[in-house]
C-alpha cells in the first residue's frame, strides 16, 4: 500500500491531524511546511521507506543552516514524529528508525508542542525566568520549573493560566500525574513546588490554602549502604578522574553536585579539609580530605592546571562566578584559585550569559562510571553516588564517631535527618535465634 504524498489532500489531512494534536491552526502550516521538506529532502525515497539516517541527515541538515534557530530543529523533529506516529501509523519508516519517531503510544496530556508556549505566553515564562534568577536558584532549578510551568499549560490546552481556577486545575493537574502517568511522590511534589510559584511569584495571584491540594506522601526508605569491603571493591575498579570523584563521595561524604562543582580555592591540601560552599540550602561547611586521595587529587590538579593555562594562551580560560562576585571582580573568573577540580574536557557555551567558558564535568559520567564498577564487582545492591555519602555516614557511627560531628560533617540542618544512619547500630534480634536455626 502506498500514500500519495505530493496530493493536496495529503498535506490538508496532516495539517488537520497537527491541529487535533493542540497545535494552533495559524501555526499548523509550519508543521506541514517542515514535513514537506523532509519530503523534498530526498524527492526519489518515499516517506515509508526512510529509514533512521534520512531523518538524522534532515535534522542534522536543519540545524546546520545559519537562520535556522534550535526550537526550530526541535519543531521539525515533532512535526515528523506526529507525521509517523499519528498520521502515517501503517507507513512508518524501517526498522532501523528513530525509537522517538515511531514508538507506539498514545500521546501525553501534557505533552509540550515545541515553540507553541514560546509563542503564545512567551511573557508568562519569562516572568517565571525572571523570578527564579532573582531568587539566585540554580539553572537546574529553573529548567525544571520552566518544564512543569510548560507541561502545566500544554495540559489545558494551551489557555492561559490567568484565566484558570487555579485550586481546581492543579488539582487536575497533579491527579492525572498521579493517576495516569504513575509518577513518583517526589516528582509530583516538584510540580506541585513549581505550579505555587508560578502563581504566588511570577504571575502574583494568590495561590489558596494548599490544605486543599493533597501532596504525595513519600515513602520512608531505609538508605542503601554498602560494607567496607565492598566499597573498596567499587572503588579498585574505578581509575582516573571518576575514580577520585568517587573517593571524594566517601571519604569526605560530599554529595555528587557537591563534588562535581569543587573550585581549586576550596581543597585545603596542608589541613586536610575540604571547604563545601553554596550545598544544599545554600550552606557551606567544611568536612574531611581523606589521605588516601591526597597524592591521586594532587596529580590530577598538576594536569587542570596545564589545561587551564593553555586555556589562557588561546584567550579563553574563563569560569562560572556568581555574577555580583564577577561584577566586584572582573578578573576573578581567570584566576587559577576560581577553577573547577573537576573541568569538562571542552568548553561551552553558558546557556544564561552565552559566553565561552570551561564548566564543570558532566556529572553523567560519574553516574556510569559507578555503575559499571558496581556490575564488576558483582555486588547486586542497588549502588548510586549518592550511596557512598550513607556508607560514609554510617561507618563513622559504626567507628564510634558522635552524632553531631556526623551531622556537621553532612551539612544536615536537623539532627534527625542524621539519625537515620543510626539503623546499623540498632541490628535488632542479633540476640536471637531464627526459628529456622532452632
Amino acid at each position: 500500500m502506498t500514500v500519495n504524498e505530493n496530493s493536496d489532500v495529503f498535506w490538508k489531512a496532516y495539517e488537520a491531524c497537527v491541529e487535533e494534536h493542540k497545535i494552533d491552526p495559524a501555526h499548523a502550516q509550519f508543521y506541514v511546511r517542515w514535513a514537506k521538506a523532509f519530503l523534498n529532502h530526498l524527492p526519489d525515497k518515499p516517506l515509508e521507506k526512510r529509514a533512521r539516517e534520512d531523518i538524522e541527515s534532515f535534522l542534522k541538515d536543519l540545524a546546520g543552516r545559519p537562520a535556522i534557530k534550535e526550537w526550530q530543529v526541535s519543531q521539525a523533529r515533532y512535526a515528523l514524529r506526529l507525521l509517523y506516529e499519528q498520521f502515517l501509523p501503517n507507513f512508518r519508516p524501517a526498522a532501523d528508525a528513530d525509537p522517538a519517531l515511531t514508538e507506539s503510544r498514545e500521546p501525553f496530556r501534557d505533552e509540550v508542542a515545541p515553540g507553541e508556549i514560546e509563542r503564545r505566553h512567551g511573557a508568562i515564562l519569562q516572568a517565571v525566568t525572571t523570578e527564579i534568577r532573582a531568587r539566585h536558584y540554580s539553572y537546574r532549578t529553573e529548567q525544571t520549573y520552566l518544564d512543569w510551568v510548560r507541561r502545566f499549560i500544554a495540559f489545558h490546552g494551551y489557555c492561559d493560566p490567568h484565566q484558570l481556577e487555579i485550586t481546581s486545575a492543579v488539582k487536575a493537574y497533579l491527579d492525572y500525574l498521579a493517576i495516569e502517568r504513575e509518577v513518583s511522590a517526589s516528582t509530583q511534589n516538584q510540580a506541585l513546588n513549581a505550579l505555587v510559584f508560578l502563581y504566588r511569584e511570577a504571575l502574583k495571584k494568590p495561590f489558596g490554602e494548599l490544605d486543599e491540594i493533597v501532596r504525595a506522601k513519600r515513602p520512608q526508605r531505609m538508605p542503601v549502604v554498602l560494607t567496607r569491603e565492598e566499597v573498596n571493591a567499587v572503588l579498585a575498579r574505578m581509575e582516573g578522574v571518576s575514580g577520585i570523584m568517587a573517593g571524594l563521595l566517601y571519604g569526605s561524604g560530599l554529595r555528587l553536585m557537591e563534588c562535581v562543582r569543587l573550585r581549586v580555592k576550596d581543597v585545603d591540601f596542608a589541613q586536610r579539609q575540604i571547604m563545601v560552599r553554596d550545598g544544599k540550602g545554600q550552606k557551606d561547611r567544611v568536612t574531611m580530605l581523606a589521605e588516601r586521595y591526597l597524592p591521586p587529587l594532587q596529580d590530577h590538579l598538576a594536569q587542570v592546571k596545564i589545561l587551564h593555562q593553555q586555556d589562557l594562551a588561546q584567550g579563553n580560560g574563563a569560569v562560572y562566578l556568581w555574577p555580583g562576585l564577577e561584577r566586584k571582580y572582573p578578573n576573578a573568573a581567570r584566576e587559577w584559585r576560581w577553577q573547577y577540580v573537576f573541568p569538562a574536557k571542552s568548553l561551552s557555551v553558558d546557556p544564561r550569559s552565552g559566553k565561552v567558558r570551561r564548566h564543570h564535568i558532566n556529572e553523567n559520567l560519574l553516574h556510569r562510571a559507578v555503575k559499571q564498577a558496581v556490575e564488576r564487582a558483582g555486588i547486586t545492591k542497588t549502588v548510586s553516588c549518592h550511596t557512598f555519602r550513607h556508607s560514609f555516614a554510617t561507618h563513622l557511627l559504626q567507628a564510634g564517631s558522635d552524632i553531631r560531628t556526623v551531622q556537621e560533617l553532612l551539612g544536615h540542618a536537623d539532627v534527625a535527618t542524621t539519625m537515620i544512619y543510626t539503623h546499623v547500630l540498632n541490628r535488632p534480634g542479633l540476640m536471637v535465634t531464627s526459628p529456622a536455626d532452632g
